[in-house]
């Protein structure tokens, strides 16, 4: 466990998740940075060399926060669990999303030893917006592009990405979103569109930067995508996109349509498990990397 001369945040125990299990709360990753540069840090009992999930919530990069849809049943399965927050679209443009996802999993890697975790073994799951900034995490591992500020000697690679319904190509999203979608996204107020800084249709190139199509490689991590074919806010086919270029760099790639799903959290049990068999695959708690 880390000293007080490493952290001032106060370890305090929590009764949301499993019993034992501890709670950093608001470690700020980057230094004398923004008030959203923080996350949350929760360890399971007794471990060391933890694999680390890192989770990212949606909400149309406009209202994400870290305390929304943590997925607490990971602790239970021997992973240590951080979420994290990042600016906003109201606060700074993209790419600031995606260097402050970046920063955040530098930051842990840096202090990997201090916690117990296992700075080889690190996975992330996002949801919607989240699951747009997961799917950016899991694409640019070789690339430098995006990582600014501190630790920069450090990885910010992840092993493995899990998408939830994450938005990918903004460009095709209003030409395949569903009849009775009220959302349009090439509209100056979209959440795409306040996130790039201006109409998507007239701002390609920026756009396009922040497509994770744009960054596949056959060096991108292992993913899994899980998307209803019912969703009224981001389409089912922007996942069919990224799927389909990441099969064709031949990056491991798992793809789940839940029938009749939505947008949001879903009933069916197999979406809901998949997660964790896949994790539990790439990740393997209690050995090596596989």
């Amino acid at each position: 466990m880390p000293g007080s001369s490493l952290f001032t945040q106060a370890l305090t125990q929590v009764t949301d998740v499993p019993a034992g299990v501890v709670t950093y709360r608001n470690l700020c990753y980057v230094p004398s940075g923004h008030e959203r540069h923080k996350l949350d840090l929760y360890l399971p009992p007794g471990g060391a060399k933890l694999p680390l999930i890192i989770w990212i919530s949606g909400g149309a990069w406009r209202t994400a926060e870290k305390e929304r849809g943590v997925p607490f049943e990971v602790l239970a399965k021997s992973y240590a669990l951080a979420s994290i927050n990042h600016r906003l679209s109201q606060h700074a443009k993209f790419p600031a999303q995606i260097e402050d996802c970046k920063a955040a999993v530098r930051w842990l890697r840096a202090n990997a030893e201090s916690f117990g975790l296992d700075p080889s073994r690190f996975g992330v799951w996002g949801a919607s917006s989240g699951g747009h900034l997961a799917a950016l995490l899991g694409v640019t591992g070789g690339t430098r592009e995006f990582d600014v500020g501190e630790h920069l000697h450090i990885s910010s690679r992840v092993q493995v990405a899990v998408d939830f319904y994450g938005p990918t190509d903004f460009l095709q999203m209003d030409a395949h979103r569903l009849p009775e979608s009220t959302l349009m996204h090439d509209s100056p107020d979209s959440p795409e569109s306040e996130l790039i800084g201006g109409p998507i249709q007239e701002h390609i190139e920026q756009t396009q930067r922040a497509n994770p199509i744009h960054y596949v490689t056959a060096d991108a991590s292992p993913f899994l995508i899980v998307h209803g074919d019912l969703d009224l806010l981001v389409p089912h086919h922007q996942s069919e996109l990224l799927v389909a270029a990441l099969r064709q760099a031949g990056v491991p790639v798992s793809f789940y349509t839940v029938q009749h799903g939505g947008h949001g959290k879903f009933a069916d049990p197999k979406a809901n498990r998949l997660p964790l068999e896949f994790f539990a695959a790439y990740l393997n708690p209690g050995g090596s990397l596989l």
